[in-house]
């Protein structure tokens, strides 16, 4: 398969630590001849995927010659704003739950709307018009901040607010967890795939004391139930 020519426009990376985002950095460094990353600290349960970025940033960097297109990192701390408008289980110790609504209670309303609206405002000043991030509505929990609707309504949004031309990739958008494990593959091979497993994070407890196949975690979450099954369907 030929690649696809290298971009020389520039992407931003909204970057968590966790496999999605890990893949998407991937995904953007195979297309764009300058890539930048973003980490946002909200008070996340699962904090300890900061720690995890730069250990697969500099994995990548020596991959496929991406370390003449990585560039910097940016972390922002939002505080505890979203914690203290209303706790979910993923900014308390809350137990994971189903709510009223239908959705799991580690849903964090406005999260991904306030991530690309900081993202946005990062790119505007680093003339970065790509702002990748790792939604997805084909293997998710059902967050409407993951709709590819919500998706195409912020770009909109931004775009007019900003009065920029920013584009709002989704490479994961219609893609299941073993697709992900498979755009990886064929991203980097298996030494990418090595990095994400050993070095990426999405169990939502924070585990990081039990190793498996796919990675650290419970095992027994959300993430990491879906984390799990994406990697058998993959393997099989």
């Amino acid at each position: 398969m030929t690649p696809d020519p290298v971009s020389p426009e520039g992407a931003l990376v909204l970057f968590s630590g966790g496999q999605d985002s890990a893949t998407c950095l991937a995904w953007a460094l195979s297309r764009f001849s300058r890539v930048e990353t973003v980490g946002l600290h909200y008070g996340q349960r699962h904090a300890v995927e900061l720690a995890c970025r730069e250990p697969l940033r500099t994995g990548m960097a020596a991959l496929n010659d991406w370390s003449t297109r990585l560039g910097p990192d940016h972390t922002i701390d939002m505080g505890l704003a979203l914690a203290n408008i209303g706790s979910t289980s993923l900014t308390s110790d809350a137990e994971i739950t189903m709510t009223a609504e239908g959705l799991p209670s580690t849903f964090v309303p406005g999260r991904n709307l306030l991530f690309l609206t900081y993202a946005a405002a990062i790119a505007f000043r680093r003339g970065l018009k790509h702002i990748v991030g790792g939604m997805c509505e084909t293997d998710y929990s059902g967050y409407p901040d993951c709709r590819d609707d919500t998706i195409k309504a912020m770009q909109l949004a931004l775009n007019l607010g900003m009065n920029r031309r920013f584009v709002l990739e989704t490479p994961l958008m219609w893609t299941d967890k073993a697709g992900t494990w498979a755009l990886a593959q064929t991203l980097g091979g298996e030494p990418l795939v090595n990095l994400i497993v050993e070095h990426s994070h999405s169990c939502y407890l924070g585990n990081r004391t039990h190793r498996h196949p796919w990675g650290y975690g419970c095992g027994t979450c959300p993430a990491c139930d879906l984390r799990s099954a994406g990697w058998s369907r993959w393997c099989s």
